[in-house]
């Protein structure tokens, strides 16, 4: 699948260049995943990580994708409280540390807010492999500006349709980011909806659950729960397209970990 607009090839190559990202907003961000999704022959099952998430959330009330996945989710419409927002601002996402258009994570607020359910040589290692500077342009759009009290841009997700596939929630307990509860607020949004919708509870994960040591566990939880609905896993070579519709579509979650975190 495609990576974002301007993303390099590694995020070491991401540190040292940034700018082929620097004009990266919401808006041009959303529109690339929906321009790739509307291209695909057969609906995959889409897979978001924190914006990843609601972005995932979004394309599925366009009524696309087979099944969807959102892992530790940024909330729709805005709709935070004080912990989460305290905890993007923790990152480091008020603009303060604004460097030529981008906003770098530090290692120590990666450590503490991203990481803080891994070790010390693990949280280096993912810091090294998936950590980058974030565009400005794109959390002032998300309102994290540093005079912004607007809160994160306003992204349409339909949570009462019934004609959609299943949909997924997952949490980390430990998440510093994107807390346990925020996560369970965005599942309760649904319940008007008559379509599937799970949680999966994580207890002693963090927002990095979805790239730390332990992702097997949460990627294990993941593709079972897609076959006990009807949508099973299968490799890009299989021939049958009618199966390839079950390959899932990845937003965001393997994406370098640069703010507000992926």
């Amino acid at each position: 699948m495609p990576g974002w607009p301007g993303e390099a090839a590694s995020a070491a190559e991401g540190r040292r260049d940034p700018d082929p990202s620097r004009d990266l907003g919401l808006e041009n961000l959303v529109a690339h995943y929906e321009v790739f999704v509307r291209s695909l022959d057969i609906p995959p099952v889409l897979i978001g990580h924190s914006l990843g998430g609601l972005m995932v959330q979004h394309l599925f009330s366009l009524g696309l994708g087979r099944a969807a996945v959102a892992l530790a989710p940024m909330p729709a419409d805005g709709a935070w409280q004080d912990p989460p927002r305290n905890g993007f601002r923790s990152l480091g996402l008020t603009g303060s540390g604004d460097h030529r258009g981008f906003v770098p994570l530090p290692r120590s607020q990666f450590r503490h807010t991203f990481a803080n359910t891994v070790g010390e040589d693990e949280a280096a290692r993912l810091f090294e492999r998936h950590v980058v500077p974030a565009p400005h342009r794109l959390l002032a759009d998300l309102g994290f500006g540093p005079d912004d009290p607007r809160g994160p841009a306003q992204i349409v997700v339909d949570t009462v349709t019934a004609a959609r596939g299943p949909l997924l929630f997952v949490s980390g307990q430990e998440d510093r980011v994107i807390p346990d509860a925020v996560t369970r607020a965005a599942y309760k949004a649904y319940g008007d909806s008559a379509a599937v919708t799970d949680l999966k509870q994580f207890a002693d994960r963090g927002h990095s659950l979805v790239i730390d040591s332990g992702w097997r566990t949460v990627a294990g939880y993941v593709l079972a729960w897609l076959a006990a609905n009807g949508v099973e896993a299968v490799t890009e070579e299989d021939p049958d397209p009618a199966v390839r519709a079950a390959t899932p579509l990845r937003s965001g979650s393997e994406h370098p970990a640069g703010p507000p975190g992926w």
